[in-house]
Formats: structure tokens, C-alpha cells, sequence
């Protein structure tokens, strides 16, 4: 497995050792002591699986009082995602990175807690797995608006189909302080 550390801290890129025969594939896509050596301290206490068709837009979201780390994987299809710092004492804050990630590629990507995450689907079915170091609460979610300018964000779909909450979402400029992850 090998492992690349991002510009945004505690950002990690896994590329996978995939073994393939005419049988088919076999992967592992997680091992606690190797992903811990990696960088990745945090436990995982909850998986989730998302499917998506084509031109869906998902984002940006995370929590407030009880920020998430995720561990993503694309299982089936083909996406952007994108993750922006949102730790108030990050020397990143208010930064993003993103990757197109497939199931064909066999890469996993980790947010660390207070990094909001969100993507755009390019397959007309798109499996996404998640590892989260939170449980989910729905009361103590927060977004920022996917067409935030002053993000950079450059979203490789037009007129994505996306959810009227995640469209209403605010900037980061006008979020307060208390709306920023803890």
C-alpha cells in the first residue's frame, strides 16, 4: 500500500495493493495497524454506503460539535471529491483538495475530523464506502455551498443534480465561528 500525504494536514491519499487473476480481484481495504502507522489515529466506530447516479452532487458537509474523519472508497463507478479544511487553528483553513477516484483505481481517501467533504458522480451508478470516526448526527450537521467562490472549487460537471439543502448551504465567509467544526 502505498501512502501520500496532501497539502492539507492529516490528508491522506491509499493506493491499494489490488491482486487480480481471471478469477477476478481480491483487496484489502482496511487493517487497523497499517492505516494507524500511516497516520490515521483516530478509531472507526461507523460504516456507510452511498449510491449515486450520474451527475449527483453530495456536499459539503460535516459536524459540528462531533466532527467526522472518513475514510473514503469508491466500490462501484467514478467521482470527484473534494475536502476543505474548516479547523479554525488549521494553517489550511478554508483550503480544499480534491481527486478523481474509481473503483478501477483501488484508492482510498482520509478527511481527518473538521475537513468538510463532498463529491460529483461521473458513472450512471456510483457505490461509495465510507469508514467514519463519528457517529452520524443529523442535529449537529453543517455545510458550506458547493459554488463558494472564494473555494476555488473547480466541480468538473454542469448543473449538477443536487439536494435543495446542500444548494442552500452558506458561504464559509458567513459562517460564525460556532458553525465551524470544534
Amino acid at each position: 500500500m502505498k501512502v501520500t500525504r496532501c497539502e492539507i494536514d492529516g490528508v491522506l491519499l491509499f493506493d491499494l495493493d489490488a491482486y487480480g487473476d481471471d478469477r477476478g480481484l481480491f483487496l484489502e481495504t482496511y487493517q487497523k495497524d497499517r492505516y494507524y502507522k500511516a497516520g490515521i489515529k483516530e478509531d472507526f466506530i461507523q460504516d456507510n454506503r452511498s449510491i449515486s447516479g450520474k451527475d449527483v452532487l453530495r456536499g459539503l458537509h460535516y459536524q459540528i460539535s462531533k466532527p467526522i474523519g472518513q475514510l473514503i472508497y469508491v466500490a462501484r463507478g467514478s467521482i470527484f471529491d473534494v475536502g476543505v479544511d474548516l479547523r479554525k487553528s488549521s494553517n489550511t483553513f478554508g483550503q480544499h483538495v480534491s481527486f478523481r477516484l474509481n473503483a478501477d483505481d483501488h484508492r482510498q481517501l482520509y478527511l481527518p475530523p473538521g475537513v468538510a467533504h463532498g463529491f460529483c458522480t461521473f458513472s450512471e451508478i456510483n457505490e461509495i464506502h465510507y469508514k467514519c470516526t463519528e457517529y452520524y448526527f443529523p442535529d449537529d450537521e453543517g455545510g458550506v455551498n458547493w459554488q463558494d467562490k472564494d473555494l476555488s472549487i473547480k466541480w468538473p460537471i454542469k448543473d449538477p443534480h443536487i439536494h435543495e439543502r446542500d444548494s442552500s448551504f452558506p458561504h464559509l465567509k458567513d459562517l460564525a465561528e460556532s458553525q465551524l467544526p470544534e
